[in-house]
């Protein structure tokens, strides 16, 4: 069987490592013919305007690079000449017309790093770890129009670790679309791979993220203080004021209950891994801190140049709902 002709689309980081295996092991199985991305865009301070790490890897592979700022009909025709067999799509960043969808002779397919129905929506990543979750994976599905709602032929799942950020869990994840991957194009070009209707009654959404998600409410217990500290690092990361100073918490994990009649927020102390500070219902250790202007830093060392004395009180905000 001849490998198929495959078209990517995709726009993050996040699937350097599948491309990376396409294009190496994967080369028996498929062909790339043409990569779709993003324009370049303003990046940094001084908004220089810069490729995106799929447009610079793809052409440093000698590969056919589109950048549409929209999906036109002259797009879909640059499509066509492409004779695809399949299109893969994963964090593209455009909404697909069904006449896009459609053009591929084996159809359009999604990576979504969720488990779904669960996690439909921009953040999947974030939310799972914020919401205490300690599994999550890639779903292998058929585009639709409806957002995240086509039928899933297949799902690689990861698990999410106590002390996991949205960094480490994204990594997982992308090295789980290889596996994912390997195993269903085979079956697609033999017409053996299997859909599966998502079950509705099990959906959820999570939205984009914002600034003001970075708001810690202590009045919480302190394992979804940990959690969401964890899951919206690197962005659009947790903070508190102290001392006038914004102060962004890195990493966080629980030590146990509270001791006595503790105020909500208040700092307890120190232990040889991070900071103590008491929350609605158990102490929360925060590991790794960072003031405005500084670097990210592991507790104690932060701690040596900017101390937090016990009995200092952290304002509680509200958290607001990533998920519904």
């Amino acid at each position: 069987m001849s490998p198929l002709k495959l078209v990517f689309l995709g726009s993050d980081p996040i699937a350097r490592p599948l491309l990376e295996w396409l294009v190496g092991e994967g080369s028996g199985v498929t062909t790339i013919v043409g990569v779709f991305t993003q324009p370049d865009r303003p990046v940094g301070r001084g908004q220089k305007i810069t490729a995106n790490e799929i447009k610079t890897w793809a052409l440093a592979q000698g590969l056919p690079v589109y950048q549409p700022e929209k999906l036109t009909e002259e797009v879909r025709a640059q499509l066509v000449a492409l004779g695809a067999d399949v299109a893969l799509v994963m964090a593209y960043g455009h909404i697909l017309r069904d006449e896009f969808i459609g053009t591929p002779r084996l159809g359009t397919l999604n990576l979504h790093t969720s488990l779904l129905p669960k996690y439909r929506g921009a953040s999947p990543i974030q939310s799972a770890i914020a919401g205490g979750e300690r599994e999550t994976g890639v779903s292998l599905m058929r585009i639709v129009r409806k957002l995240d709602a086509g039928p899933v032929a297949d799902v690689e799942r990861v698990s999410i670790a106590l002390l996991d950020t949205a960094l480490e869990v994204e990594a997982k994840l992308a090295a789980a679309c290889v596996p994912l991957v390997a195993r269903s194009l085979p079956r697609l070009a033999a017409g053996t791979l299997a859909f599966t209707t998502q079950d509705e009654g099990a959906v959820s959404h999570c939205r984009k993220l914002e600034k003001e998600d970075g708001a810690l409410d202590f009045t919480a217990t302190a394992w979804a203080v940990a959690a969401r500290i964890n899951g919206l690092f690197p962005w659009p990361a947790c903070t508190v004021e102290i001392n006038g100073q914004t102060v962004k918490f890195g990493l966080a994990d629980v030590v146990g209950s509270t001791e006595g009649t503790r105020t909500a927020g208040e700092v307890i102390g120190r232990d040889a891994d991070g900071l103590l500070i008491a929350t609605g219902h158990g102490v929360l250790r925060v590991r790794r801190l960072q003031r405005a202007g500084g670097r990210m830093l592991p507790a104690m060392e932060f701690l040596r140049g900017c101390p937090i004395p016990p009995g200092t009180t952290l304002l509680s905000r509200p958290m607001r709902e990533l998920v519904k």
